[in-house]
């Protein structure tokens, strides 16, 4: 755990990047001359620094100094990734809430910027499956199809934080393909109502459609539930593990 004293040097850190005394890929002063300018010794800057870099906000080059990264949303965030796949065989139902709570936003507003190219590959994705689809075709596809909305979110780090998310719950998918028989005409109908809404310009029941569509995976997550050895066992499509 960080000391006091350590979070000082976190703080004043962080409060250099927010005012831009520091910008994505400068490098740090000297750790001499930063320990001196925080007012902090210098073991508790290495430790500030040691935290910074574990959530991406620093990147520590041996032999060549200490840089901010680019601060993208996809390293800045890269960190909670890593909880969540820690969590996945206990938390599925706490992670759909939150999905959908924040997807039915990003379907909104991706709206506008879906282009020919993007509804012809979601036409695509949708053609692909049928009935005899297995589960792990279905749910490759159904990430894939919230993926590509959700990229178009003008907001990064919300389209990003649900890749995550969406990666965290492809257990419980597959799960529900395995025990639900009508897995594959549910999804492809729910697909269909959200692309039709989307093509139609109609982004309000592009919402509402999507909304419904993460409801329905959590509302039969309640009711069936998930045991542990399924949820350990399952096949992750995007690890192939």
């Amino acid at each position: 755990m960080a000391s006091a004293v350590s979070d000082k040097a976190i703080s004043a850190i962080k409060q250099m990047v927010v005012d831009g005394q520091l910008r994505p890929g400068d490098r740090l002063p000297t750790e001499k001359e930063l320990a001196e300018t925080i007012g902090v010794s210098r073991n508790s800057l290495r430790e500030a620094v040691k935290a910074l870099s574990v959530i991406r906000v620093l990147d520590v080059r041996q032999g060549d100094g200490t840089y901010v990264t680019a601060l993208e949303p996809e390293q800045l965030l890269e960190s909670l990734s890593f909880v969540l796949d820690l969590h996945q065989d206990s938390s599925h139902l706490e992670i759909l809430e939150l999905r959908r709570l924040m997807e039915p936003i990003a379907v909104e507003q991706a709206a506008p910027h879906l282009t020919d190219e993007d509804f012809a590959r979601l036409d695509e994705m949708l053609a692909q499956l049928n009935a005899d689809s297995g589960i792990e075709a279905l749910v490759a596809s159904d990430i894939a199809f919230h993926r590509l909305i959700n990229h178009r979110c003008p907001n990064a780090y919300l389209s990003t934080l649900l890749d995550s998310l969406a990666s965290s719950t492809s257990r419980a998918r597959v799960w529900r393909g395995l025990t639900d028989s009508e897995a594959v005409e549910r999804t492809l109908a729910e697909h269909s109502r959200i692309l039709e809404a989307l093509r139609a310009g109609r982004a309000d029941l592009a919402r509402a459609y999507a909304t419904s569509h993460v409801a329905g995976v959590e509302s039969w997550l309640i009711r069936q539930g998930m045991p542990e050895d399924a949820a350990a066992e399952g096949t992750d499509p995007a690890t192939g593990a």
